[in-house]
């Protein structure tokens, strides 16, 4: 009969292949996770080598991303029974140790983030229209109620607020266009190759770029832009994009793994719920612009991300890289 111990070694690699299917900044996959064989151990690391420098160069979106893998996890263990206990910086000496997690066979799984496991292949960026139908209330209030359980706040913009939001994400996209170290970022990063052409197991692949614009109204990122392709179909989008705010009181690298966390949490619950989602960081990657996307008269102190809700096409499955390249088994 096998331990507990071997169990879990035996069933890490789908653990962390549900792990890495959160999203990310580029979708550069800034993750990598080490288990030691014959423990109830998984450390999740950081990869100093899928940072962007230009576009993160705090690596507060690179946490943020590994914390929406960390929460992957946690739900995937609990759908196994299992309980997934996570230190944060466990080694103040490594910086890029960014949590340790404990596999418990208590017997006392959380049972609302299992109840989430069938949202977790589901979930897609969607970079498509959406319909003017408003989310109810009462979703909304769930959204709100899963960032709370994470440690972080979810804060529905009044129409002065996000109509504010909406032009300091206008004013990023002016801002990217114009920066040519930012523009050479994102293009490093895009895909512009059918299906299995050339790399694709990371990155923005072309067919997850969506409609053109008609206007601006959406803030959606035109990943596009940079290469000048004419061949993508336009469309309209809603006029009055539906967006919420997640943030925390401090802006400390712990908040951010949090901050992902919750992230990951409130688009599992919004695809339970059968919303389409995006995440949208355009001004929060510019410092001047970050402080303004924040309500003067909110306890939340910084702005996170940045979500767009609403009913439409849940967007295509974008690549992943295979387990061998994010697991390492010591």
């Amino acid at each position: 009969m096998l331990t507990i111990e071997q169990r879990i070694t035996s069933v890490v690699p789908s653990l962390v292949e549900e792990a890495v299917t959160a999203p990310s900044m580029h979708n550069a996959q800034p993750w990598k996770f080490v288990h030691r064989s014959g423990t109830r151990h998984l450390s999740l690391y950081g990869d100093p080598d899928r940072a962007l420098p230009v576009g993160d160069p705090d690596n507060r979106g690179l946490h943020i991303g590994c914390g929406a893998a960390l929460l992957n996890l946690r739900v995937a263990a609990a759908h196994r029974g299992w309980n997934a206990v996570a230190r944060l910086l466990p080694d103040l000496r490594d910086p890029w140790r960014l949590a340790d997690v404990m596999l418990e066979d208590s017997g006392k799984a959380d049972l609302r983030l299992a109840g989430l496991h069938s949202a977790v292949r589901l979930r897609h960026t969607s970079r498509y229209p959406f319909s003017d139908e408003a989310v109810p209330p009462e979703i909304l209030g769930e959204l709100s109620a899963a960032a709370l359980l994470e440690g972080t706040r979810l804060i529905i913009p009044g129409t002065w607020h996000a109509g504010a939001v909406l032009d300091l994400v206008h004013e990023a996209e002016l801002c990217e266009s114009a920066d040519q170290a930012m523009r050479a970022e994102i293009l490093a990063w895009t895909r512009m190759g059918k299906a299995g052409e050339g790399p694709d197991t990371e990155g923005v692949p072309a067919y997850a770029f969506g409609p053109r614009q008609y206007g601006v109204t959406a803030p959606v990122r035109d990943f596009d832009v940079p290469l000048g392709s004419r061949d993508r179909a336009s469309a309209a989008f809603e006029e009055r994009p539906q967006i919420a705010l997640l943030g925390t009181a401090a802006d400390l690298a712990v908040d951010w793994l949090r901050s992902g966390q919750a992230m990951e949490r409130v688009l599992l619950e919004a695809t339970a719920d059968g919303l389409a989602t995006s995440v949208i960081s355009q001004p929060l990657e510019w410092p001047e612009l970050r402080n303004l996307t924040r309500d003067p008269n909110s306890t939340m102190g910084f702005v996170h991300m940045i979500f767009r809700f609403g009913y439409g096409p849940s967007g295509p499955v974008t690549p992943r890289r295979p387990v061998s390249e994010v697991l390492d088994i010591t």
